[in-house]
């Protein structure tokens, strides 16, 4: 990934993040174990703040319109909790990063909703 976003809401195989230069990728790590499935050479793993948040929110919704989604729907309707298992990672080095323009439309036509 080279200036986009992504949500992963399912497993992930090893390696995750190799090559990446760019962008911001949003993992659920329902079992603990992301970390030692991502490659960590290039790219810091913290926890979502609250940017990061709505940011997630505002794409579950999203995905739960496209797709109706169960998986995304019990996501948000335990949001409290499901929260706390999310990750962000970026390339090192781009601690500050500009939101790509899709992901602004979809918070600006979701965030109302989730609040």
């Amino acid at each position: 990934m080279t200036g986009d976003v992504v949500l992963v809401i399912g497993p992930t195989g090893r390696n995750f993040a190799a090559g990446m230069t760019g962008g911001i990728a949003y993992v659920y790590d329902e079992n603990g174990a992301f970390p030692s499935r991502c490659n960590t050479e290039m790219v810091t793993l913290t926890m979502l703040d609250p940017v990061d948040e709505d940011n997630v929110r505002a794409l579950l919704v999203r995905h739960v319109e496209l797709t109706g989604s169960p998986h995304a729907a019990s996501l948000l309707e335990r949001w409290e909790v499901s929260r706390g298992a999310f990750w962000r990672i970026q390339p090192r080095g781009m601690e500050t990063v500009r939101l790509p323009k899709a992901l602004l439309r979809v918070r600006e036509r979701t965030l109302g909703a989730c609040r």
